[in-house]
């Protein structure tokens, strides 16, 4: 049998490597950056939340897994009492002693800027550019020039953006913030296009993303965009124009007023589907990650056609004669 001697020093073992296995646990934590659930997260911290209370708000939100590991470095730094109501935006990489010190300062001043699917980069300029409060430092650059600066390419700009919320400070920078949403489009474009359909008649990552561009325009239906898309990819394999309206919009620029006429589907331009054939040489818009995801898994469709029935849906067909019978149906009854 052990004497008590005996028991009280393999006691005190077991004590100091659990104190040693917790002092290494609590040293990879503080380095490690958190496991945040998204490249920004916003944060609301209501007056008079308690620590426990943050760091439950804080797993909710998908900045940490659980919470008792940010409450104990809380408590071991005594900082429990000096956290801050707040909004805040909390940026990856994070590291929880970076974290705690952002919710000890309290920041207030912190901006939303939603950029909706479908939206132009024109309007995606505009609305970032009259953001108050953050540093407009690509203001004086082109379009060009801004592409250039973000993928080190000659490009045009429209599409290359995704369309997401994002969480911005003071201390924000414009050019910093359009870093974000392209690298962000290009990591979901990139992984769809791995994941693709075989055999869609594309011949780069662009042409998909500009295929996902009029899916983007032509419905706002999400389970409606993969007929939409396999209409268009029906239409490419047999050599058929795609006569898309939205691209006509696009190429009149500012002429569009709204309405489009006869005219304007004759005018060509090299937007203009009804005059040219195949894609048009950009996407149109800013597509969000379902029209991707369409635009690279089509439905399997005998449709060559489609038109709106009026109630925000759309009638698809397989000929010429039932397509015209639709629009019979469906259009012309407005008039």
């Amino acid at each position: 049998m052990l004497s008590i001697k005996q028991w009280l020093k393999y006691g005190l073992a077991l004590l100091c490597a659990g104190i040693f296995a917790l002092v290494i646990w609590l040293v990879i934590f503080m380095i490690r950056p958190l496991p945040m659930a998204s490249e920004t997260i916003g944060l609301q911290i209501p007056a008079g939340a308690s620590v426990r209370g943050i760091a439950d708000q804080l797993v909710a939100a998908g900045v940490l897994t659980e919470p008792y590991s940010f409450l104990l470095v809380v408590k071991l730094s005594g900082g429990g009492s000096q956290l801050q109501a707040g909004n805040y935006a909390l940026n990856t990489p994070l590291q929880v002693l970076s974290l705690i010190d952002i919710l000890k300062h309290g920041t207030f001043d912190q901006f939303k800027l939603q950029l909706i699917e479908g939206k132009t980069f024109a309007v995606f300029r505009q609305k970032l550019a009259q953001m108050p409060g953050i540093r407009h430092d690509a203001a004086m650059l082109s379009a060009s020039e801004l592409m250039r600066t973000l993928s080190g390419q000659d490009m045009h700009p429209e599409g290359w953006f995704f369309p997401d919320t994002y969480f911005l400070d003071s201390q924000s920078s414009e050019l910093a913030l359009y870093k974000r949403a392209y690298q962000k489009m290009l990591q979901h474009l990139s992984a769809a296009w791995q994941t693709r359909e075989a055999g869609l008649p594309y011949r780069s990552m662009y042409e998909a993303l500009i295929m996902a561009s009029i899916v983007e325009k032509e419905t706002g239906v999400e389970e409606e965009r993969p007929q939409i898309a396999g209409v268009f990819i029906n239409r490419l394999r047999k050599g058929m124009r795609l006569q898309t309206d939205p691209t006509v919009i696009y190429g009149m620029g500012a002429r569009y007023r709204g309405n489009i006429t006869k005219k304007d589907l004759a005018t060509d331009t090299p937007y203009n589907t009804y005059t040219r054939s195949g894609l048009p040489p950009t996407p149109i818009a800013l597509p969000g990650l379902a029209s991707i995801q369409a635009a690279l898994h089509p439905a399997k469709t005998q449709a060559l056609y489609f038109v709106a029935n009026g109630q925000g849906r759309h009638i698809f067909t397989s000929s010429l004669a039932a397509h015209n019978q639709a629009v019979r149906a469906y259009q012309l009854k407005k008039h």
